[in-house]
């Protein structure tokens, strides 16, 4: 006759087995949500920050999910929102004019980093939103916002205003698969910008560059990415 605990302890290791292989299936799911909105890592580096949790119900998990978005949307939140905010972020429409409201596509984000800024860009890096898009269902919802380095909105030139050239993106996610929520940060080709018209921008932009390719940047995005996804 078999010890009770013996049977026991293998129904327990079985189903946290299943469980586990069960939340791996979820999370590929989730990940390869809205991937095609991501661009190809052709050149330079690339840095990834995702942050996720998991809700009781459908319901609460619908709900969080409108809340990260509009967090995500509320660009001249984020400092607040980082939980160790180490840049400021101002949203401007497309004439150039500082608004306080949801982003739109088409709008600019000026970034203010430590540190000497683009004289380019009056002392700012700048990024123009370039795409917004949701799509939503019964078990999923997906909100996409793509970012890209940009000149600044009342002065144009023929290089952006921002550390890095216009061949980078940082694509932002906000996920929902069934319970699961998910926050996503996706730069893809950061190359630094040492083709403007001012030495010391090259310069600068140099430095700053070298930073975010040995891996600095990922603090500023994961903290952002965690601040939004928070429950607090």
């Amino acid at each position: 006759m078999k010890p009770f605990f013996c049977t026991n302890v293998y129904a327990l290791t079985e189903d946290s087995l299943v469980f586990a292989q069960h939340r791996l299936m979820e999370n590929n799911e989730i990940n390869s949500l809205g991937q095609e909105n991501i661009p190809n890592q052709l050149t330079g580096s690339e840095v990834d920050a995702v942050e996720t949790e998991m809700m009781d119900t459908l319901v609460e998990a619908s709900a969080f999910y409108a809340i990260v978005k509009g967090r995500l949307l509320a660009v001249n939140n984020w400092y607040e929102i980082a939980d160790l905010p180490a840049a400021s972020f101002s949203l401007f429409d497309h004439l150039g004019q500082e608004v306080n409201r949801a982003a739109l596509e088409g709008d600019y984000i000026r970034i203010d980093i430590p540190g000497p800024g683009p004289t380019e860009g009056e002392g700012y890096d700048w990024v123009r939103i370039e795409k917004i898009s949701e799509v939503s269902g019964t078990d999923q919802e997906l909100l996409t916002m793509q970012v890209r380095p940009s000149a600044h909105p009342s002065q144009p030139a023929e290089s952006p205003a921002h550390f890095l050239d216009d061949s980078a993106t940082a694509t932002f996610q906000v996920k929902r698969l069934g319970l699961f929520i998910q926050v996503e940060h996706r730069g893809r080709n950061e190359v630094a910008n040492t083709n403007t018209s001012s030495v010391t921008d090259n310069i600068r932009n140099t430095l700053v560059g070298w930073t975010a390719k040995l891996g600095l940047s990922y603090p500023q995005w994961k903290t952002l990415v965690s601040g939004l996804i928070s429950r607090k």
